[in-house]
């Protein structure tokens, strides 16, 4: 988030240390946080003739504990001396902006740790009474006391705490039982948040845990250069060729593999990685035998590819349940028969050929796929069987990846959906009769299921669950790791109608088609047709032409472009373009102004989950009031119609939304889509077919004819994702088995 202080900067002064007590908080977010206080040392007023307070701006990374009243802390950095002016008094402000060291510390005399507590929210309900009652008893002991919750220790408090507010006291303490290992570990480089993890497993032995292994930090979101770092500056000691190092690179680099959307990877791939990370290449043949040794991949002997043993069980849980579904089929029976000729009986119009194979098939099987592109019918494939399945009892669970795509569904289908996060979140999926199976789950917009994702579900629901996909296995593949739905099918196992004939119909937009096109390969004959406009634009001007566009149709469009840096750009045009006399989103921090760079009326994004606020990353809205309350800055009005106060978790994850990346829309589609193409690592024939598909009426596409040529004719990037599922699936049961025996058992491969 971006916002600035309105007050006047005077000097900027070199300081090796100085110490202060917190007394206010004036902004605390996941990016950053502002707090300030006062001097600690005596005549620390003397400085400049007259009275000042210090304010610290940091990353929360940078912190060993979240900043709190009451709290004393040592800051060593540059500081800028400022004027402010609080309330009509000038007073100066020392502000240090990430200072070079920020170490924590308890209070240590009685008034000050009776403040400390009766201030701090994290002890609730202890009050400056109950404070001054636990020093006068106990003194400094109530330290050491805290430090650990046994029975021994809380009959030191009774008498003097309620069992309520004992129980307030050490809940409050548990941010600071680790404070002088967080301070030991800020020191050497260690973010705070990698701290956390640490704590929660190891508690008061984090130290110890990372001394004896300090690659343990690789698992917990450090990279492996950095910890190699660490090792090499002497904070901690290991041989180069020590095997937790070398098992560390090799995880790594598996890991790599997988962010890249690999489930397995090949020699050719992993071991360069594995080289880059250890440098040489004696220590490589030594990590591989030591990642044999415990079984952090299984070896596939007649390929000689690496897979990793979590992704390997998942592809293999997720590949038996779909193959247990796949053997309970025939299922068309009179009763469906009849349902489904009440569910045809109703619709205005005849289904074509095709589109009955499709109802009939979700029918027969208890698993089965409805795939096709833009206008082919999926849609009303789905309502008619959910009608029938409906008509015959079932109970009917629908869910989709991203918010807006369970929103769209729901407008589709007139039953309740939610999104994955959320199913997940709920009671695992029974059925209400294990003999008779009568529950269907939905899953729409299958194609951005990933790996873990399907597993999850699978996990989540009963066996005799029945299931069907839909989806486009040729759009944009899921940014996790494996390709369900391209997988399922591509293995020919899974009963799978593909709906490919596009139904034209008076006015249409040429949409469907053109896409079609583009999926083939093929490059249109003509680059605008229908409601399809191609504007041949010089790289360099793209973002512009993309704001003129924008400005012609303001409340109808949506763009999209392929990098966070191209939309960054894109939106700050358009907000001028569009916006330029909103009124600005400010607000005040105890004696400080700020703002951010939004104003009232701009179309925003949120980019992480918010469940209490029904906000998923990937929510559009708008921001609809800039006046700040005692609770909130202001409201965001979500696209659902919503009302979202603006609170300080809520604006950290918002940013303007104009522009979007596809990822963020994928599933969603808007009646005005105006595309900014330029050629480059992710935009492949995927991301172009999946971009052009978002359009409902009108599309129009900004680039050059050779990027917008070269992105068609080349294959996507999908295709070469390395995915272990089709091979399974394709596989004989049996083959299957010994395949999950091996990773389970550990065999030695070859």
């Amino acid at each position: 988030m971006n916002f600035q202080p309105q007050i006047k900067q005077e000097s900027e002064t070199p300081i090796d240390h100085e110490q202060m007590r917190v007394t206010s908080i004036q902004f605390e977010s996941s990016r950053s946080v502002i707090f300030s206080g006062v001097p600690i040392l005596k005549n620390s007023y003397r400085i400049n003739s007259g009275k000042y307070f210090v304010t610290i701006k940091a990353n929360p990374d940078a912190l060993p504990v979240g900043p709190a009243k009451g709290q004393h802390w040592k800051i060593s950095g540059k500081r800028t001396v400022q004027a402010v002016d609080n309330d009509g008094y000038l007073m100066q402000q020392h502000l240090y902006e990430s200072p070079v060291e920020l170490e924590c510390t308890l209070p240590e005399n009685g008034e000050q740790l009776i403040e400390f507590f009766a201030s701090n929210k994290e002890f609730r309900g202890i009050g400056e009474s109950k404070a001054r009652a636990l020093w006068q008893a106990l003194g400094l002991s109530l330290l050491s006391i805290m430090e650990s919750d046994t029975p021994e220790a809380r009959n030191r408090l009774q008498g003097i705490l309620s069992d309520d507010s004992i129980d307030a006291l050490y809940q409050g303490y548990k941010k600071y039982k680790n404070l002088r290992y967080a301070n030991w570990m800020i020191k050497r480089g260690i973010p705070a948040s990698i701290q956390h993890r640490l704590f929660k497993h190891h508690d008061k032995n984090s130290i110890e845990a990372i001394q004896d292994n300090p690659f343990l930090l690789c698992t917990l979101g450090m990279s492996f250069q950095a910890v190699d770092n660490l090792i090499e500056m002497g904070h901690f000691e290991l041989p180069k060729d020590d095997q937790r190092r070398l098992n560390a690179a090799l995880e790594f680099a598996l890991r790599k593999e997988i962010s890249k959307g690999h489930t397995y990877s090949a020699q050719s791939e992993l071991r360069p990685n594995v080289r880059k990370l250890l440098g040489e290449n004696d220590l490589v043949s030594k990590c591989f035998k030591a990642g044999h040794e415990k079984a952090q991949f299984l070896l596939n002997p007649e390929t000689g590819t690496y897979h990793p043993l979590a992704q390997l069980l998942m592809e293999a849980t997720v590949a038996k349940r779909l193959q247990a579904l796949v053997c309970r089929n025939n299922l068309y029976d009179s009763v469906a028969s009849d349902a489904y000729r009440t569910a045809i009986s109703g619709l205005p119009y005849d289904l074509t050929d095709k589109q009955v194979e499709a109802v009939t098939t979700c029918l027969d099987n208890s698993i089965a796929c409805i795939t096709g592109g833009a206008g082919t019918g999926k849609t009303t494939v789905l309502r008619t069987a959910l009608k029938a399945f409906h008509t015959m009892g079932y109970e009917i669970h629908a869910i989709a990846l991203s918010g807006r795509a369970a929103m769209r569904l729901h407008e589709s289908i007139k039953l309740k959906t939610m999104t994955i996060a959320r199913f997940l979140r709920s009671h695992p999926l029974e059925c209400l009769d294990e003999k008779n199976s009568k529950t269907l789950l939905v899953i729409d917009e299958a194609s951005m299921v990933d790996l873990p994702t399907m597993y999850r579900i699978i996990t989540h629901i009963h066996p005799q669950v029945r299931i069907i996909l839909t989806g486009d296995p040729d759009q944009l593949p899921p940014i996790g790791c494996g390709k369900i739905l391209s997988d399922i099918v591509e293995s020919k196992k899974i009963a799978n109608t593909m709906l490919d004939i596009v139904k034209r119909q008076e006015g249409s937009t040429g949409i469907p088609e053109y896409s079609k096109m583009i999926n083939r390969g093929v490059v249109p004959k003509d680059l605008s047709t229908g409601n399809i406009y191609f504007h041949e634009t010089h790289k360099s001007d793209i973002t512009d032409i993309c704001c003129q566009l924008y400005k012609q149709a303001p409340a109808e469009s949506r763009l999209m472009a392929p990098t966070k840096k191209m939309v960054k750009e894109i939106n700050k045009k358009v907000q001028e373009a569009v916006n330029s006399k909103g009124k600005q989103l400010e607000f005040r921090l105890g004696s400080e102004d700020f703002y951010i760079k939004m104003r009232l009326g701009d179309s925003v994004l949120f980019t992480q989950n918010l469940y209490d606020k029904n906000i998923q990353n990937g929510t559009l809205g708008k921001l609809s009031s800039v006046k700040q309350t005692q609770d909130s800055y202001g409201e965001v009005t979500l696209d659902t119609g919503e009302k979202v106060q603006l609170t300080q978790a809520v604006l950290d994850c918002m940013e303007l939304g104009y522009a979007i990346t596809l990822h963020k829309a994928q599933g969603s589609q808007f009646p005005r889509v105006i595309i900014g193409l330029t050629k480059g690592r992710i935009v492949d024939r995927a991301w172009l077919y999946t971009a052009i598909t978002r359009a409902e009426n009108e599309l129009h596409i900004v680039g050059t004819t050779n990027d917008f040529v070269a992105i068609t004719r080349e294959p996507s990037n999908a295709s070469r994702r390395n995915s272990h599922l089709l091979n399974i699936l394709s596989s004989d049961h049996e083959r299957f088995l010994d395949n999950v025996h091996c990773a389970k058992i550990k065999d030695t491969p070859g």
